[in-house]
């Protein structure tokens, strides 16, 4: 059977700035057509893992293949078929929005003349073409970044934080922006985050980086398994607790003074899981349906270790 091989693939990549391991052996693969997000804290490492996939930081060890061809210098053909936004854009500040993409146009060798309004178009920058790029605000200016990494329409797009400075509108604007480029063309996507609520609206998976460290990857369609309801169950003899829920086939975790249940019969009718310890001698004094939301799931894990 026939295999598409991943458009991104690293290899145990780590990078050490002395004892400091900035990144440290981490491998992931993103497959034709997905948006990964890698999610992680500020200083989490992500951008460097962001600009050793773009060779634009020389590995300590590790590889990088992209579109099928390794990372390293003097192989420069990929590149055409890549689009990126790290950290700041940058831009010309004295140039006009237009100016500034054309300028970029002439680099990427694009011959289209229609190229430069239709991603001014594309990235609603049409009110600010004619203004300078040094008066643009923050959104704009991350808006007009995202121009230039999409001008040549690659096959791949990284972006670091491409959320940056934008509003509510600009954000959902660019989350369909990046879900159209996959779904409709087969553009691949790996985009850096600190925020999981924003990801989890917009990746296919998520691996969760955190002081270097690929924590877990995460399907999106798992997400909400990981944050479901559970009964927190505590008595004043958490041994009896603990044996009346074994004997009623109810398997129970210790959690601090008391114990969690996820079994979705207790989560659904805990008045039973009451009576059932009432029963047992040993009546709850606490019994409460809780659940963690998304962002309390990820600070859980990268908790300090």
């Amino acid at each position: 059977m026939a295999t598409t091989a991943p458009v991104i693939d690293a290899s145990e990549l780590t990078k050490r700035y002395g004892d400091l391991a900035a990144v440290d052996a981490v491998s992931l693969r993103v497959e034709p057509g997905e948006i990964y997000a890698l999610l992680g804290l500020n200083g989490a490492g992500k951008t460097t893992m962001i600009r050793m996939l773009l060779g634009m930081v020389r590995p300590t060890s590790g590889q990088v293949t992209l579109l099928g061809e390794r990372v390293r210098r003097g192989h420069d053909e990929m590149w055409s078929r890549v689009g990126y936004l790290v950290e700041t854009p940058a831009a010309y500040p004295e140039l006009t929005v237009v100016e500034n993409l054309a300028v970029v146009a002439r680099l990427r060798g694009l011959t289209d003349p229609r190229a430069v309004g239709a991603v001014v178009e594309r990235l609603g920058l049409s009110a600010y073409a004619g203004n300078r790029a040094g008066t643009l605000s923050l959104g704009n200016a991350q808006r007009l970044g995202l121009a230039k990494a999409l001008i040549h329409r690659p096959d791949l797009v990284i972006l670091d934080e491409p959320a940056n400075g934008l509003d509510p509108a600009g954000v959902a604007e660019i989350r369909a922006l990046l879900l159209d480029l996959a779904r409709e063309h087969g553009v691949s996507v790996l985009l850096s985050s600190h925020i999981l609520t924003e990801v989890a609206r917009l990746a296919t998976r998520i691996g969760v980086i955190d002081h270097g460290l690929l924590l877990k990857e995460i399907a999106t369609e798992d997400l909400a398994s990981l944050a479901r309801p559970r009964l927190s169950v505590a008595a004043r003899d958490g041994d009896r607790v603990a044996e009346a829920l074994r004997v009623a086939g109810l398997v129970a975790s210790a959690d601090g003074d008391g114990y969690v249940i996820e079994d979705e019969r207790a989560v659904r009718r805990p008045d039973d899981v009451a009576a059932l310890l009432v029963a047992a001698g040993c009546p709850p004094t606490r019994l409460v349906v809780t659940q963690d939301d998304l962002e309390t799931y990820f600070l859980k894990l990268v908790e300090p270790r």
